[in-house]
């Protein structure tokens, strides 16, 4: 198969059903690669959004990866590398040559190369930094010296501003007389004498008014000013919850510093979900598809390691019964069941309860209201199961009381379930510590342990 074999039309970019990559658009670059062809791969290359070319390098190995880079060249552009994975980022500007990333980085927005330099190391960070006019380094130093994660590193300090008095025309012979506005924007920020926001007009409502209506008539009813050292998960909150597009950040005398646009509050929220899911599976926030075996199984490790404590703990109940155990062996054949169906059970709370703080859903006003709610679905379920599971019991090993020792035990260690996965994950933010990173152990620990004391303990006392 050759290149020429392939059309470049934007057609086949994606698969019809979904927005994954093409597998024959991928063959036919790596096919570009190989035989040195850059005016093929620069066709294949440029109807790709920078999204798409950034999930290429992020899928290929690294050996493909830096030839690629090398033969597309002074075609890299900026927000390719704004798009890319940070475990490749470091790796691709380390390929690029320095006049290819000097381009590219002076391309981007203020936000854009503060989150590009900001994870990685000082050299790098010179390197970017360097290639940057007087100006908009003097605007990124002042943004990387913001603590990190708050609303000072995700701002953009591009603004159009006008002043409070001014009127419909004057705002318009403005933005059309500058030289340097931003790509994107969706308001304009009013400002007072003293640089004091204190309004927003969208662009919609300013473009539909005449010449001669004062913009303070035509200004947004709901304004939200953002504080430069709020964290930038209540940012994205903020975003959430008032539906904002943009909003003004202010520093702590209340001057206008920049601005934060929807898509860097959206890139936030999908970011603390990502990171929500990883933890609560047990797998670090930093894992990435392309991290090496190597770094993969170092992050993993500590987590397998807490999760081997909690096992212990589980098998030294066990232990405790190994002489009913002994005289009965059905006990080891059921008893994994009630401990799954209560990990299970508590899982399915704790991942409610999680998201529920997250979104600030879940609060001291409502939290016994809902610790409630999940102790009793847990209860209705584990009696649900605890007849099936009494009924297999029965017949199974012709044991009526086995059967009334694992539907009771069933029901308590669902009750605990429901509890236990609602009220870790409070208690542990009230604590100050992430949710998701410690309520899963927890959660799984203490269903196991309740599950197997129970289960072994109520056949202790009523079947031997």
């Amino acid at each position: 198969m050759t290149t020429d074999d392939i059309s470049t039309d934007s057609d086949w970019q994606r698969d019809d059903d979904s927005y994954e990559l093409d597998r024959k658009l991928v063959s036919a670059i790596l096919y570009a690669v190989d035989v040195q062809d850059r005016d093929k791969l620069i066709a294949l290359m440029e109807p790709l959004h920078p999204a798409d070319i950034a999930d290429l390098l992020e899928q290929i190995n690294a050996h493909d990866r830096a030839r690629l880079i090398r033969l597309y060249d002074k075609e890299f552009d900026g927000d390719i590398l704004s798009e890319l994975d940070e475990s490749v980022r470091e790796e691709v500007i380390s390929v690029l040559h320095p006049h290819v990333l000097a381009e590219a980085v002076r391309e981007l927005e203020s936000d854009d190369v503060v989150d590009l330099v900001e994870d990685l190391e000082e050299p790098q960070q010179e390197q970017i930094l360097d290639a940057l006019e007087d100006a908009d380094r003097v605007a990124v130093e002042q943004a990387l010296s913001y603590p990190e994660n708050s609303a000072g590193r995700l701002m953009q300090r591009e603004v159009v501003m006008a002043p409070e008095h001014w009127e419909v025309g004057h705002a318009i012979d403005f933005m059309r007389s500058s030289e340097d506005l931003p790509e994107q924007f969706y308001h304009v920020v009013l400002v007072d004498p003293r640089m004091h926001p204190v309004g927003n007009v969208a662009l919609g409502k300013l473009m539909g008014a005449k010449r001669e209506v004062p913009l303070t008539q035509i200004a947004e009813e709901e304004f939200q000013v953002i504080p430069v050292d709020q964290d930038e998960e209540d940012v994205a909150y903020a975003f959430n919850q008032y539906h904002l597009i943009s909003a003004p950040v202010v520093d702590a005398d209340g001057r206008l510093v920049g601005v934060i646009t929807i898509d860097d509050a959206m890139i936030v929220l999908d970011e603390e979900h990502e990171e929500d899911i990883l933890r609560l599976a047990g797998v670090s926030d930093e894992s990435s598809l392309s991290d090496s075996v190597a770094a993969t199984s170092r992050r993993r490790l500590p987590w397998l390691a807490v999760n081997m404590c909690a096992a212990i703990c589980a098998s030294l109940v066990i232990s405790q019964f190994e002489e009913t155990i002994a005289e009965l062996v059905a006990l080891a054949i059921l008893m994994p069941i009630v401990a799954s169906m209560g990990g299970n059970a508590g899982t399915q709370s704790l991942t409610v309860a999680v998201r529920a703080l997250a979104t600030k859903d879940l609060t001291g006003s409502n939290v016994w209201r809902v610790i409630r709610r999940e102790v009793t679905v847990g209860m209705l379920n584990g009696l649900c199961f605890a007849i099936v599971l009494g009924l297999v019991g029965m017949l199974w090993f012709a044991s009526p009381m086995l059967g009334v020792v694992i539907g009771t035990a069933l029901i308590i260690n669902m009750v605990v379930a429901g509890l236990a996965g609602t009220a870790a994950p409070v208690l542990l933010d009230r604590m100050g510590v992430d949710p998701a990173l410690a309520s899963g152990t927890f959660v799984t620990t203490t269903t196991d342990v309740m599950g197997f004391f129970t289960f072994l303990g109520l056949a202790s006392v009523v079947l031997l």
